[in-house]
This record gives structure tokens, C-alpha cells and sequence, in this order.
């Protein structure tokens, strides 16, 4: 799994608005969420390419045998269709950008 990790050189101060641009300029359409601690979400699929960013918090992503924990300005591609799982790490409520190609997974 390959993570895109935040460069302040390049890309600045890492602030929840910058990242969203910058999952925007690459097409994607985003939505914000918040997940406190103990929120897990068993494995599942989308029908599109999607992107879990995180702007504050952990978050362990699990795709197939692969897992990372993804920390503020870490984010993961998800091709579509490609079975994943998710859970908070710690007692942080995380913050996460979840962008999409086409149709929002919602």
C-alpha cells in the first residue's frame, strides 16, 4: 500500500483546507468526516476509487494482508472495488478527508 504522505516544503502548513484542495485539483470530490475513538468499519468495497486522508488522528487502514496507520497529512488510494477495512487508533478522534472519483460512496 502506498502511502502519500504530506510535504510541507512543497505543499505548505499542513491545514485541513489545503488538503482538500489538493485532493480536489487531482479530481476528486471530498466530504469531511469525524470518527471518534472506537469507530471501526468492517470490510467492504466501493464502486469507485476513493482516498482516505487524515487531518488529525490515526487511522489504520487494512487492504488484503497490508495494513498502515495513517496519521494528519498521510493518505491512501483505494482502487474501486478493492475489499478494505478502517478503524481508529487510539483515544484521538480523527478527522478525515474521504475523496471519490465519479459517484460519492458515501
Amino acid at each position: 500500500m502506498n502511502v502519500h504522505r504530506w510535504d510541507c516544503d512543497q505543499d505548505g502548513t499542513l491545514t485541513e483546507a489545503g488538503l482538500r484542495r489538493k485532493l480536489q485539483k487531482l479530481g476528486y470530490s471530498v466530504n469531511r468526516y469525524v470518527y471518534p475513538p472506537g469507530t471501526s468499519f468492517p470490510e467492504h468495497t466501493h464502486e469507485v476509487e476513493k482516498v482516505d486522508a487524515v487531518v488529525s488522528g490515526r487511522f489504520r487502514i487494512t487492504v488484503g494482508s497490508d495494513s498502515v496507520v495513517l496519521g494528519p497529512g498521510d493518505a491512501v488510494v483505494v482502487p474501486a472495488r478493492t475489499a478494505h477495512s478502517a478503524e481508529v487508533v487510539g483515544e484521538a478522534t480523527v478527522v478525515s478527508l474521504d475523496a471519490a472519483r465519479g459517484q460519492h460512496p458515501g
